[in-house]
């Protein structure tokens, strides 16, 4: 399948488009959005709850056939699925990465955070201590971090401490990278700084380099960026002026002891730790940073981009090859983890010494790959099942092709076809609802995610899917029903209203029968077209013919669909659009980036909406923003800007004698799952 996600950051200085064309079966988004695989699984475990059910997957396929089967080295796993034969990495810097599905695998397995997804989610995040071996926070809104003693880059041996957290995250803001800006914007990043200075700086920081040392940097902003390059490009936390700046109270982020850091935010917000505990958050080992180019405003590091550098997790990166094509992980002789209590599994040691990740491999060579027992993890996509399964040498260590899948379930992804609300014909209530009665939902949810009697996938009434727990659909309105005779009175009453005729495949006329017909209505995708995007426009074209609508389907290059910036430009509905959160805020991560007109989708721009919104963004009482949620349910289900079409399973190709995979959806568009979990049977 080849579907498009993508994924709109936010960005006081430039709006930045993150897509990324998956060819299989995909709808992507780059982090800072959304979209993901279609997959599969044998064991879970599922947690509900108001925010999310999440899934927290440690499967293991093995059988007792299983015994005479294995990998032909069992020092070494190789992942084909990285990037799902999509691309590489766009950067290995992890301030930097834009690409989750490709990036995150080298980045959750290397680089760490204060906290750590475990697996599971919940409303307000489950997170467990990482690199801090404990957090505290009275209000959600102030941070303090108590950091594990001991903890080591590899291979450099350079010791964490406050000043490396502090480092890190000025590091990151400042660079304003897409991911950073987009992340930290609202949070600890004032959109007004950055439209005045021209620097993405958390909040505060100019106050704390001006106390510190006299000069005029709130003022000046020309030596701000001089001053600022100065000190984090040669980074000393002994220096008497440094330790000053990091230890000033009134900014985003404080050093309050060696071990000791607090972080500010400019509101109260609930999903903080969640946000950190991406790869955005990651603590970088400042000495590296600074012998390989140090750090500029606006600037990316491009050593570090191309190579990487030292991290604290249980694998660090032994070589990478030309274009990120193969990456090599070996296990840290240092990891912090090895002498840890009471850890969670995804912080254990890895028990599988060297990872091999191959990038952009064609779907044939994923198949031969994992067929030949040469990669013990890989991915397809739904056409390809039948083939995988068919050249699958080992068919007698399997109870069926089932046990060669792990499906994690679907995600909190949405996937959608906007509907040009400030357009004709579009632009017609009556004409939207007709379209979403006559589409016969079940139907495009078993042709396009149904494979041999199993459907990897669920319909869902957007803005949100079920996997946001009780924040989808508070009033439980029901899904658009496939009722043509409905369809045909409100299509007839739009005809009437905009003054345009139809012929019914009876040949009857409907509409107003005086006026002109009306002509055939745009439905473009990104090119090329797939056969799962083929399958999908076909359902969508013989329903809507039942109602006497004529849709044209058109290719457009991602570069055209860029350029769409106003109503005028966006054709009447675009298929394959997506979204996806970076993390597991309902509103700033989901709400917010599907149904305001800023986003280009729909230009759907209703006060009900924008207020209920504006009440629930940074709300903490979960009741009144249920309430809030339950109102933008009301006032779109009724508007009906948006098809939204099924959501699809997240899954993997997994050796059955591959054990212990951990799975957590909130990572990035397709979840994420760890390697040093993982073990042989």
């Amino acid at each position: 399948m080849h579907s498009r996600l993508r994924s709109r950051l936010r960005s006081a200085i430039s709006r930045t488009a993150l897509i990324v064309v998956v060819v299989v079966v995909i709808v992507i988004i780059a982090a800072g959005g959304f979209y993901a695989l279609t997959q599969v699984k044998t064991t879970s475990t599922t947690t509900t709850s108001s925010v999310t059910s999440s899934t927290t997957s440690v499967s293991s396929t093995s059988t007792t056939l299983t015994s005479a089967f294995g990998p032909a080295n069992k020092s070494e796993l190789i992942d084909d699925s990285s990037g799902a034969g999509t691309g590489a990495p766009d950067t290995l810097d992890p301030a930097a990465g834009d690409y989750g599905i490709s990036d995150d695998m080298v980045y959750a397995n290397v680089y760490q955070e204060l906290v750590t997804f475990e697996g599971g989610n919940s409303d307000t995040g489950v997170v467990a201590p990482s690199l801090a071996q404990n957090y505290s926070s009275p209000n959600n809104e102030n941070y303090t971090f108590n950091l594990r003693p001991n903890v080591t880059f590899y291979p450099n041996g350079d010791q964490l401490n406050a000043s490396t957290v502090w480092f890190s995250f000025v590091r990151g803001n400042y660079m304003n990278t897409a991911i950073e800006t987009s992340n930290f914007l609202y949070v600890t990043e004032n959109s007004s700084v950055i439209t005045t200075t021209g620097m993405a700086l958390p909040w505060g920081l100019l106050n704390a380099v001006q106390n510190a040392t006299g000069l005029p940097v709130t003022t000046n902003y020309g030596l701000a960026a001089t001053v600022l390059n100065q000190i984090l490009s040669n980074f000393n936390a002994n220096n008497k002026t440094v330790q000053e700046i990091m230890s000033y109270p009134h900014q985003a982020y404080v050093v309050t002891g060696p071990l000791t850091f607090v972080a500010n935010e400019l509101e109260s917000y609930p999903y903080f730790l969640t946000n950190i505990a991406q790869w955005w958050g990651a603590i970088v080992d400042p000495a590296f940073v600074d012998a390989h180019g140090g750090v500029q405003n606006n600037t990316d590091n491009t050593y570090f981009a191309l190579n990487g550098g030292p991290g604290t997790g249980p694998y660090y990166i032994s070589s990478v090859q030309t274009g990120y094509s193969t990456i090599v992980l070996k296990a840290n002789p240092t990891y912090w983890g090895k002498t840890a209590s009471n850890i969670v599994p995804v912080l254990q040691p890895p028990r599988i010494p060297v990872i091999i990740l191959n990038y952009g491999l064609s779907a044939t060579s994923m198949e031969e790959g994992f067929g030949s027992n040469q990669a013990q993890i890989s991915f397809a996509g739904l056409p390809q099942f039948g083939t995988v399964w068919s050249d699958y040498g080992y068919k007698q260590y399997t109870t069926g092709l089932n046990s060669l899948v792990d499906n994690f379930g679907t995600g909190p992804n949405t996937y959608f076809i906007p509907m040009n609300v400030e357009e004709y014909p579009t632009n017609n209530t009556d004409f939207r609802l007709a379209v979403e009665h006559a589409i016969n939902y079940t139907q495009l949810l078993d042709a396009t995610y149904g494979y041999n009697g199993t459907v990897y996938g669920e319909t869902f009434l957007g803005p949100l899917t079920p996997e946001w727990g009780s924040f989808y659909n508070p009033d439980d309105l029901s899904m658009y029903s496939y009722n043509v005779t409905l369809a045909t009175s409100l299509i007839n009453e739009a005809g009437i209203q905009e003054h345009f005729s139809l012929t019914l495949p009876n040949g009857s006329t409907i509409g107003d029968k005086s006026a002109a017909a009306l002509g055939s209505v745009a439905l473009d995708y990104i090119a090329p077209n797939s056969n799962f995007e083929e399958t999908m426009e076909s359902i969508l074209t013989e329903d809507l013919a039942q109602i006497g609508l004529t849709i044209t389907t058109t290719g457009v290059t991602a570069a055209i669909e860029d350029s769409w910036t106003t109503p005028a430009q966006w054709p009447a509905m675009v298929m394959g659009i997506g979204w996806g959160p970076d993390w597991n805020d309902p509103i700033l991560q989901e709400l917010d980036e599907v149904v305001t007109p800023e986003i280009y989708f729909t230009w759907m721009n209703l006060t009900t909406v924008n207020d209920a919104l504006a009440n629930a963004t940074f709300n903490n009482n979960k009741a009144q923003l249920t309430n809030d949620i339950a109102q933008i349910y009301n006032a779109t289900y009724n508007y009906a800007p948006d098809i939204w079409l099924p959501n699809y399973d997240n899954y993997l190709l997994v050796q059955p004698y591959v054990a212990g995979m951990v799975y957590s959806p909130y990572t990035t568009i397709f979840g994420q799952f760890w390697y040093n979990t993982l073990y042989y049977t």
